[in-house]
């Protein structure tokens, strides 16, 4: 059985977590109504498509129901005898436009309906896309689950009537294959994962200092800068992985972390560092380092990542001296019809962090740009004596504040990473905090909290790789990915979180267990 399916069919572990008496959905739907019958679901369920005007030619839907099945029997034999009534014999699925291409901002809310009564008894979805019909299916397996008395697929509480949507268009999870060299199955892993969730953007930070392991053909020496010949990626495997994840409502969005993090550049093109012995940020004195960004984003990407989005990074270089870089290279990503991302604040000085994205720029910082909001706090060191020590930089900070209603009220898109909350290579970050992170926090008015498009936790991989990137990620990140999707966000009680958190758990352990076949 393929890695990808058996991460899906370890998710259902705990039957007990669907309670008669309990909603137990992650995240919580907008809204939710049920009663109190047992239904059971029929060993051979099937999915119609009455009413509907999308014609599922890529197989999005029967995939995905296919998926949702074999993730509720949980591979158990399914050998109880159904009872003669209150049998669940069908999903009919209603999606009223036509499109399957994933976009940013697509249409993901539902209405979802399991009666009770009926001949034939069937789930009724409805919903404007497929990618809205999706979560609907996730909603469903949720319900669902194996009974080891009956041995059958049981569904409490009906009759159901959920209505949901996403709070946030933009759902992140980051993950880093520059750090640490990720397997493309590891990668689908955590891509079935992020869809069980409800995430919706696979933030790739591709390529950094350390290895740049992408085939680029207009450029066919970069990837001399990966850890080694094997631990590379074809343009194939990137377009493989992103098909998957759009098949799962997934945006990939590729990053380039420019111009500084780049010293594995140089590995197959050494005139892109200012010196042998200075091997980064890039050399900006030449044509030839922007010759190759464009290279990049004018065909390599555009042939791979559909996401309208691309992330050119920016951080942790001195920007008084790479503003002009900066300001070029989004010109670039933007003739080529991207929208921009790019972290805040960069790195001015040892002496201070500086919100220098936005701060530093002004307003020759392009309208598209979305600041990508890592930082909560401003930090000013200490001095003791004149000196400048470690102790006073690790203890003596100043100057606390909110960055994301900075962004906003300079009418600036904006991304919520807050290091403190939604880093997940914190170790000592709880679930509480992720859960309890608000992206709008002191962000007051209505236009300016539209410019928030969402938020993303953050996997940096200097400390994990394939053999424990999963349960580092999981369950906190399921923390997070509530707070992003439901609105009015309301404190459930931990039980909840429990038993999603031990859905996830085992979801990891099974990438443990597996990881040798790969």
């Amino acid at each position: 059985m393929a890695l990808a399916l058996r991460l899906l069919l370890a998710f259902l572990v705990i039957g007990s977590c669907i309670a008669a008496d309990n909603i137990d959905l992650w995240p919580m739907p907008q809204s939710v109504s049920h009663g109190t019958q047992k239904l059971y679901i029929k060993k051979d369920i099937t999915m119609s498509m009455v009413g509907s005007t999308y014609s599922d030619e890529k197989s999005i839907l029967k995939d995905a129901f296919q998926r949702m099945v074999d993730l509720i029997t949980l591979n158990h034999v399914v050998d109880g005898i159904n009872p003669s009534s209150s049998v669940l014999t069908c999903v009919n699925i209603v999606v009223h436009t036509p499109e399957d291409e994933l976009s940013f901002g697509a249409d993901e809310s539902y209405n979802l309906t399991v009666p009770t009564t009926g001949d034939p008894l069937y789930a009724q979805i409805e919903a404007q896309t497929v990618f809205g019909a999706l979560q609907a299916l996730q909603t469903f397996g949720q319900l669902c689950y194996f009974d080891f008395t009956s041995r059958l697929i049981e569904l409490n509480s009906a009759p159901w009537i959920i209505t949901d949507r996403p709070r946030f268009p933009y759902r992140g999870l980051l993950i880093d294959t520059a750090r640490h060299y990720l397997p493309v199955k590891i990668i689908k892993g955590v891509i079935d994962a992020m869809a069980y969730s409800k995430l919706n953007v696979l933030h790739w930070h591709i390529v950094d200092e350390q290895s740049f392991p992408i085939e680029i053909p207009s450029y066919p020496k970069l990837w001399n800068g990966s850890y080694s010949y094997s631990e590379r990626y074809t343009m194939s495997d990137a377009i493989d992985i992103v098909r998957y994840a759009e098949k799962r409502g997934v945006n990939v969005l590729a990053e380039i972390d420019v111009p500084g993090h780049a010293r594995s550049w140089g590995v197959g093109y050494p005139s892109l560092w200012p010196s042998e012995s200075c091997r980064e940020p890039l050399d900006v004195s030449k044509n030839f380092t922007f010759e190759v960004i464009d290279g990049i984003l004018s065909g390599d990407f555009s042939k791979i990542f559909k996401f309208k989005f691309v992330h050119l990074g920016g951080d942790e270089v001195n920007t008084n001296a790479y503003r002009d870089f900066v300001l070029r290279s989004q010109k670039i990503a933007i003739s080529h019809g991207y929208d921009i991302i790019n972290w805040y604040p960069l790195f001015d000085n040892f002496a201070r962090f500086q919100e220098e994205t936005f701060n530093s720029f002004g307003d020759k910082l392009d309208p598209k740009t979305v600041v990508h909001n890592w930082y909560l706090l401003t930090f000013y060191l200490i001095y003791d004596m004149g000196k400048l020590t470690v102790s006073n930089f690790a203890h003596k900070l100043i100057g606390l504040e909110d960055v994301a209603p900075k962004v906003v009220a300079a009418g600036h898109r904006c991304i919520v990473s807050n290091q403190d909350k939604w880093y997940l290579d914190h170790l000592d970050a709880s679930w509480e905090g992720f859960y309890m992170n608000e992206p709008l926090k002191g962000i007051n008015d209505t236009k300016q909290q539209q410019l928030v498009i969402g938020g993303e936790v953050c996997m940096w991989g200097e400390e994990i790789d394939a053999s424990d990137i999963q349960q580092t990620i999981w369950p906190r990140a399921a923390a997070a990915a509530e707070a992003e999707f439901t609105s009015n966000l309301v404190i459930y009680g931990s039980m909840k979180f429990v038993c999603h958190s031990q859905i996830l758990i085992c979801h990891a352990k099974e990438c443990m267990v597996a990881l040798p076949s790969v």
